[in-house]
């Protein structure tokens, strides 16, 4: 791990309680049901090591982005039977995270029990990263331990500004693998190296892009961003996903590229649509050749396979971004392609990280987890961290 920073293994938590930030920000259905416990499986190595070893867990997390106050939708008791099947065991509930409900619960707490806070974003302190607010906090354990990679990079109360209440404070086992598993890609990676870049905007991923052009060998454009570039070489792109003010960046990138000896591979072909549904009528057209109605939606069968050739010969992968709109059936195939690729190519022996959000997403929904080398729970983090910033929330874990 970079920066001066211990791991949960370095202490031995008998008889300690400890206070825990998880990333139990879960997706739920119309019923409050998690549809998705990934986040929830990934905190269990590290409560378990704290349970084993005699102490007891608090954990806290935030829900969704509440306005203003507590609400019943963002209430982490729709997450508590997931939680507790997740550990196999009764987690009691605070109705609150601070105050007297959360101060006993807290302080009744026994070896092997473990606590979950109501949602930390109910109060707006969270957010300001508020000093008294994180005492209060801080006031329920006696060792803190950050394991919510996935909001690392917000400098809140409960991230970063609560640690300065500890004297022993420790990244747990998620947060650690995550900074690992992101220096992979980000020391002396393996080459080649392939960096595939997909998703709506490439304003979001500016700075990153910018990072990889220093590092990588093959830069694959896909998903709704690839549409500003096809653009830019004054192409046709209907009614895509167009960020106008980013076509002369775009042609700075491309130069850029070639200047730097940088393969970037654009899509060939798209998959169009002339509406925004999973029923619209559709059609393949050549890149920068959309009809006027029309939209791309998702990469089409060359550009998948040009990419996969790319892939394949690869030895390190860095994926963030679907290639189209996947969460549709009928344009979710150059994301599953790209997954398929990148399975294989690990298969083969390259290291492949898959960069959170909607990439980590569709690679759980199309049943592909197991079969890449790691699977990043934080998207603007891992982001912010391969960029070069130094993240609020490993910073304050920092000897």
């Amino acid at each position: 791990m970079s920066l001066n920073v211990k791991n949960v293994d370095s202490l031995n938590f008998a008889g300690k309680k400890a206070l825990v930030r998880v990333d139990f920000n879960v997706p739920l259905d119309g019923s409050f049901n998690v549809t998705d416990d990934t986040r929830i499986q990934a905190a269990v190595p590290t409560i378990k090591k704290i349970l084993k070893d005699g102490g007891s867990a608090i954990l806290m997390s935030h829900l969704g982005r509440p306005k203003g106050g507590p609400e019943d939708k963002y209430s982490l008791k729709h997450i508590l039977s997931a939680v507790e099947a997740a550990l196999g065991q009764p987690v009691k509930f605070a109705t609150d995270c601070i105050g007297a409900d959360a101060t006993e619960l807290a302080a009744g707490l026994g070896a092997g029990e473990v606590l979950l806070l109501e949602n930390l974003r109910f109060y707006k302190e969270e957010e300001k990263g508020d000093q008294e607010f994180a005492a209060k906090l801080a006031k329920l354990g006696d060792v803190y331990v950050n394991d919510a990679f996935g909001t690392a990079h917000r400098a809140h109360a409960s991230t970063a500004v609560i640690a300065e209440n500890f004297s022993e404070k420790v990244a747990g086992y998620l947060m650690e693998s995550e900074l690992t598993n992101a220096d992979k890609v980000l020391g002396n990676p393996e080459r080649p190296y392939t960096a595939i870049m997909g998703g709506a905007k490439i304003a979001d991923k500016i700075l990153i892009i910018e990072r990889l052009l220093e590092k990588v060998d093959n830069l694959i454009i896909g998903g709704g961003m690839s549409y500003t570039f096809a653009k830019a070489k004054g192409g046709e792109i209907g009614t895509s996903l167009l960020e106008a003010d980013k076509m002369d960046y775009v042609l700075e990138l491309m130069e850029k590229a070639k200047a730097k000896g940088v393969n970037l591979i654009l899509p060939v072909d798209t998959v169009i649509a002339d509406a925004f549904s999973n029923e619209a009528n559709q059609g393949l057209v050549n890149s920068g050749e959309i009809p006027t109605d029309w939209m791309g939606l998702d990469i089409g069968p060359k550009t998948r396979e040009l990419f996969g050739k790319v892939i394949l010969e690869s030895k390190t992968i860095l994926w963030n971004g679907p290639m189209g709109v996947f969460e549709m059936e009928s344009f979710n195939k150059g994301t599953i392609a790209i997954a398929e690729y990148v399975a294989q190519a690990t298969q083969n022996g390259a290291f492949s990280l898959i960069g959170g959000g909607d990439s980590a997403a569709a690679v759980n929904k199309f049943g592909f987890t197991e079969q890449v080398s790691y699977v990043s729970t934080g998207g603007g983090a891992l982001l912010e961290h391969m960029e070069g910033k130094v993240l609020p929330g490993v910073a304050a874990l920092a000897e």
